[in-house]
């Protein structure tokens, strides 16, 4: 058809309606929304280890080196030379990786459809009595790698495993060697986020050394009372640990923020892994997040605890029917998930990781 014929009926329709006042029908097209305020909506994103100077570059490569031969980053200060021995974690200068492989088992916004580029490190400066991953971060399994050995990983998972980020599980006791490895990566092509997903138990030098080398800050905080977590992980200062070390992790990243794909790019998000018996810790953890940290946290309130590691062996000298930490030595009810669930909504929190009511991801 001539484009004359189109457009000159076209223009005498225009001429009409505008003489008379009529609007033009408009035609909506059918669009899904994102599900996503707009705050933390980012059109595009670079990870903060890109933009380091070189000259700060040069200094967190100076200070890991020195906090090796003076251990000092974890709040266990043991103060080794980790170059001749170990302290409380067992790892001495190399860390120790357990597995290196795409993840699925993370939040949907974290492993995508491609995966999280997961690095498992073995041993953990807490001693979790019912860790639910007691057979890596309790035992030395795994295999000894240079810094430079690590970041070369971290490139083979984003060029081969085409991973969404690279997700570093249990690094809290290997922050020097993490620090290394992530500037060797980025000197050899990587260009996707870093996740450090830790159990809060981190000190303030440790998460300064870390700072522009983080993109997304994954903590679980376990535990309020000093007594629980002296007897459930081995740390009575567990809690007072883990609150300044959150509020640290919110000052440098912010609230969880997602590129349009849904994928997460930069921020905190909260893990809480409900306990039986202690849903009144998960209540005063939640009020803890939206009065002193943000109320737009992005929180995951997780239900899947299981008896596990030393929970519910018998105990020694027993004849069989007693077992050790029986409080415990149950699945958590529903009661206690929506306990914990009711004290986060009515203290304002409205972000959490739960299934999408759309076709697509959670935001």
């Amino acid at each position: 058809m001539h484009l004359d014929l189109v457009i000159r009926p076209l223009t005498a329709v225009l001429r009409r309606r505008t003489a008379q006042h009529v609007p033009l029908p408009i035609q909506r097209l059918q669009t899904r929304g994102l599900h996503l305020a707009p705050p933390f909506l980012l059109e595009d994103y670079t990870p903060r280890y890109m933009t380091l100077s070189s000259r700060d570059a040069a200094m967190k490569r100076s200070a890991a080196y020195s906090h090796l031969r003076n251990c000092n980053l974890c709040p266990r200060l043991c103060g080794v030379n980790r170059y001749e021995t170990t302290g409380m974690c067992l790892i001495g200068e190399r860390a120790k990786v357990n597995v290196i492989a795409p993840h699925f088992g993370e939040e949907p916004c974290v492993q995508g459809h491609h995966g999280s580029g997961s690095v498992f490190f073995s041993m953990c400066n807490l001693r979790c009595v019912f860790c639910q991953n007691h057979d890596i971060a309790h035992q030395r399994n795994g295999r000894d790698l240079t810094p430079e050995e690590l970041g070369d990983w971290y490139v083979k998972l984003q060029e081969v495993g085409n991973v969404h980020n690279i997700n570093l599980i249990t690094p809290e006791h290997v922050v020097p060697q993490v620090t290394l490895s992530i500037l060797h990566a980025r000197d050899n092509g990587l260009k996707v986020p870093i996740i450090y997903n830790t159990s809060a138990y981190d000190s303030l030098a440790s998460l300064e050394l870390l700072d522009g080398l983080v993109d997304i800050y994954l903590p679980d905080f376990k535990i309020w009372e000093p007594a629980t977590s002296k007897r459930l992980l081995k740390a009575d200062d567990y809690a007072a640990t883990a609150r300044e070390s959150i509020k640290a992790m919110h000052s440098q990243v912010g609230d969880l923020c997602f590129t349009g794909d849904g994928i997460a790019k930069s921020g905190v998000l909260i893990r809480h892994l409900v306990m039986p018996g202690y849903e009144a810790e998960g209540a005063e953890i939640m009020r803890f997040l939206a009065f002193e940290v943000s109320r737009d946290c992005f929180v995951n309130i997780m239900e899947q605890y299981r008896p596990d590691a030393y929970v519910g062996r018998t105990k020694r000298g027993s004849k069989g029917d007693q077992k050790r930490y029986a409080e415990i030595n149950r699945a958590v009810s529903n009661e206690e998930i929506s306990t914990v669930r009711k004290a986060a909504e009515a203290a304002g929190l409205w972000r959490f990781c739960d299934p999408p009511k759309h076709d697509g991801f959670n935001l």
